[in-house]
This record gives structure tokens, sequence and C-alpha cells, in this order.
């Protein structure tokens, strides 16, 4: 079965970091393209980042310069390292893949979703 699966959500303090990651089983993520997104409450689903097969990141205007999407293709996951929290962050993060030679990484062309983390950003 093909499945994704984020974990590392929590309650942080604005300022503070939390690390994400989204773990493959079913398939390998080589040859994927991986990309993060975010839902507020109230809100429609927004990229985060997305990191390409070859490891070609881009991110969000808004999280630029404090969010970091790597990957570890031999543990089969990808992260989100998300440092100076802002309360603007909260939601429910996703992972989600397409394969790696068809274009787009947004909400719409992504192929597999995994279930969503929790955030909460707030003092």
């Amino acid at each position: 079965q093909l499945q994704l699966v984020e974990s590392g959500g929590g309650l942080a303090q604005p300022g503070g970091s939390l690390r994400l990651s989204c773990a493959a089983s079913g398939f390998s993520l080589d040859y994927y393209k991986i990309g993060w997104f975010r839902q507020a409450p109230g809100k429609e689903r927004e990229g985060v980042s997305c990191i390409s097969s070859g490891g070609t990141t881009n991110y969000a205007d808004s999280v630029k310069g404090r969010f970091t999407i790597s990957r570890d293709n031999a543990k089969n996951t990808v992260y989100l390292q998300m440092n100076s929290l802002k309360t603007a962050d909260t939601g429910v993060y996703y992972c989600a893949a397409r394969f790696a030679a068809q274009a787009g990484c947004v909400v719409s062309s992504m192929t597999f979703w995994g279930q969503g983390t929790q955030v909460t950003v707030s003092s």
C-alpha cells in the first residue's frame, strides 16, 4: 500500500522550532518530488515548499529564510525544518508526492497525500 505519513507536529512558541518528517512506505521517494502544504482553519490549502528528486528546492515567500526542506532517500523520508515560527504558521501540514517527470508541485497536481500533522504556534 502506497502511503505517506507525517510526524513531528505539535505546539511551539513564537520564535520556536519544529521539524516535520514525511515517511513513505510502499514506494521509493527517489523518483518523486515532494511538497509540503498547509491549511489554516477557514483557509484553503497552500504550498509551503517543494523538493525535486534531484534536491532542487523552492519555498513560499512567507517561509523563505525560516523553513528548510530536505530529503534522505536512504531513509525514504523528507523533512521540513521550521525555525522562527510565527502564529501565522499554525495549521495542518501535509506532505504530498508527484512523480518527478511530471510538471508541477501545487495542491492540484499532487498524486499521493499524507494524513497531515497539526502545528500550533502560540504563546
